[in-house]
């Protein structure tokens, strides 16, 4: 007989509802928004691949700097930290601080403890801020890697021109807050042909993966800024 679920912790957002931390067992977690599961930490392909995807064009850069967007419950960023040097640095960007505080807290075993990496940088705020600091050249100037772990990812009606992460002018931004060569990896929920395109508009060479084999999971967005 399965377990019963636990409410660890839950906060409100202004816009998007009441966010819930869940448990049952020592290492089953759900992260809920209302009543859609936003992460589960036994269904974490696609977070993994895409911090491996993301990191691995990095793995001889003795000094890596990334930038990634969105914590969760941090298996993204153990995933891009695992491969990388000991002298990278990670920029992470994530809205909540509770969040923050989960990682740090009960879910601090799911990840030997990323968020408290000293590689590891954290700033509570949107990552469309950081990317543009970036393009800009304010605080230390460009990334190595930029690295999106949002819960809502690129798909069809996502608005062409101004969608402020996957749009047109979105993705001009971030090549520019991008070195050379440079890589932008993005998860989603499925492909998106339009996104793939803007992608490619934009000055990156765009691929798509499906990590893993068999069954539904979901995707991940890799560029490579064209030098």
């Amino acid at each position: 007989m399965a377990l019963p679920w636990k409410i660890v912790d839950q906060f409100t957002t202004q816009d998007e509802g009441t966010l819930e931390l869940r448990q049952r067992g020592k290492k089953d977690f759900l992260i809920t928004l209302g009543t859609q599961v936003l992460m589960n930490s036994m269904a974490q392909r696609s977070e993994i691949a895409l911090g491996k995807l993301g990191a691995k064009p990095l793995k001889n850069n003795p000094a890596p700097r990334v930038l990634l967007g969105g914590l969760g419950m941090g298996i993204t960023l153990r995933a891009v930290l695992d491969s990388l040097a000991q002298t990278a640095k990670v920029v992470v960007w994530e809205l909540n601080p509770k969040i923050c505080q989960w990682c740090r807290g009960p879910l601090s075993g799911l990840t030997d403890g990323a968020v408290s990496d000293p590689r590891v940088c954290v700033k509570i705020g949107n990552v469309v801020q950081g990317i543009e600091d970036a393009a800009k050249g304010k605080n230390n100037g460009r990334f190595d890697a930029i690295i999106l772990d949002l819960y809502r990812g690129p798909h069809p009606h996502t608005n062409k021109r101004d969608d402020p992460v996957y749009g047109s002018r979105a993705l001009e931004r971030t090549r520019k807050a991008l070195n050379p060569g440079g890589t932008f990896a993005v998860w989603g929920e499925d492909h998106d042909q339009g996104f793939m395109k803007r992608l490619a508009n934009a000055g990156f060479f765009p691929e798509f993966k499906r990590p893993g084999k068999g069954g539904y999971s979901h995707a991940v967005f890799l560029a490579t800024k064209k030098t």
